[in-house]
């Protein structure tokens, strides 16, 4: 099953091109994912507000680095997050694509206060923020996320995590990797 997306219907949403629309398209991705949608194509690259790049010079806007991390991170594999539901807490959890046994968590937390989950396991963090909220930049792990003078994007990290009570600041968006998590569905991933 497939499913095309973007942000246009009605003549647009004012915040098509901030970080507060990452929001969204992550939640839309993982909602769709739950039902069973293999494939969501996003309806435009390069043109309009909502596109995943800015048309004139391609720098990436703030759902294109969502997007790479979700490819990059998220296998087909989904998965039972085991976290509980709380306000303003959006958590679910697929196999660790390429990693034998691995997991990744996508936590999103767009309410106003810091939110935890416990984590048995080291893990590796990619964390999304923007301040404002409608920010047309992101910054992965409270870097900028700029093209260098070649057009190229500097490699997104992720930072090394203990096993423990993780916390999430407000309006942010992290994935979260757990590459020794053993999980048996995931052997084959």
């Amino acid at each position: 099953m497939a499913y095309q997306t973007a942000d246009a219907a009605c003549g647009g949403n004012p915040w098509a091109s901030t970080f507060l629309d990452t929001f969204r398209y992550l939640d839309q991705l993982g909602r769709l994912a739950k039902q069973g949608v293999q494939v969501v194509i996003h309806n435009t690259l390069a043109a309009s507000d909502y596109g995943l790049l800015v048309q004139r010079t391609f720098a990436p806007r703030p759902d294109y680095c969502p997007a790479l991390l979700w490819r990059k991170l998220m296998g087909t594999a989904v998965l039972d997050p085991g976290v509980g539901i709380a306000e303003g807490r959006h958590v679910c959890a697929h196999c660790l694509r390429g990693s034998s046994g691995g997991v990744t968590l996508l936590v999103i937390n767009n309410s106003r206060t810091e939110t935890a989950i416990e984590v048995p396991l080291e893990s590796r963090r990619y964390t999304l923020s923007a301040v404002p909220l409608q920010n047309r930049d992101v910054e992965p792990n409270g870097a900028a996320l700029k093209v260098d003078g070649g057009g190229n994007l500097p490699l997104i990290e992720g930072a090394a995590t203990a096993a423990g009570s993780v916390s999430f600041a407000p309006g942010t968006i992290t994935f979260l990797t757990v590459e020794r998590s053993g999980n048996s569905t995931c052997r084959d991933s």
